[in-house]
Order: structure tokens, then sequence, then C-alpha cells
């Protein structure tokens, strides 16, 4: 069973803990943040190239804002982590993928071998994303 997982080439996963936004805001040595639902990831951009860190909390799997956290993060050029922590499924994985997120830590682990079928399922995408992956269209009309 996997309760952490993790893309990130080459890279250890920060371990640093997170502070909330609003703390945040208030102190010039954090580097990792927890977002919840509802707060504005467009707060974060001054400060992208201190953040080691951002954890997106999903407190419901069908809460879908976390989504948009992470594409307006990447979408900035922000490069470090993003992770999804609550109530993360693993059917979600390929959708969080392509919005950014990096590293995943559910309530309940994944079986190792669902994710693998779960990530290889399908080859081609449809929408535009930010993982570099070219949608089909692109692809048919090169």
């Amino acid at each position: 069973m996997v309760d952490f997982l993790s893309f990130r080439d080459g890279e250890a996963a920060t371990q640093e803990p997170t502070v909330t936004l609003e703390s945040f805001q208030g102190q010039t040595n954090a580097t990792a943040v927890r977002i919840e639902p509802g707060e504005d990831a467009r707060e974060l951009l001054p400060f992208l190239d201190r953040i080691s860190l951002v954890e997106v909390n999903f407190p419901v799997f069908g809460d879908g804002r976390g989504y948009s956290v992470a594409r307006i993060l990447r979408e900035n050029g922000y490069t470090g982590e993003i992770r999804a922590v609550g109530d993360v499924l693993v059917d979600q994985l390929p959708y969080m993928r392509r919005c950014g997120f990096d590293s995943f830590v559910p309530n309940v682990p994944f079986d190792a071998d669902v994710v693998k079928a779960s990530l290889e399922r399908y080859e081609h995408v449809y929408q535009k994303t930010v993982d570099g992956r070219q949608p089909v269209w692109a692809l048919r009309h090169g």
C-alpha cells in the first residue's frame, strides 16, 4: 500500500511543516504553505521564489477547487512541490498530475498496482495540460 506518492524527479520530498496561508503572509522565513478550499492561490504569486512546498487540502474528493490552485501556480512559473493531501482518490491521480500536482498524501493508502494502472490507462489527453503532454487535437493538426 502507498501512503505517500511522489513524482519529483530525483528530489526528496519536502518534509517541512506547512503553515496556513494567513500565517505565511505574516512570516519571512516560511517556505511551505497549506492552501485550504476557497483560499486564493494568487496570493502566493509574489513569493514563489521562496516556496518549496504548497500543500493543497482536499477535505472531500468532490471539491475540485484544489485543481485550480495547482494550475494557477504552475502557469505562473512555480516549479516547487505541489502536494495533494486528504480525500484524494486513485482515479483522480491522472487529472491531478495534468494540473501540476507532483506528490500525494491520501487519507486512505493507494494500492500500488491500481496507481500504475490508473496512470497508464490513457495514452492521450484531450485538454491542454501543464504537464507538457500534447492534447490529441494538437497531435492530429500538428
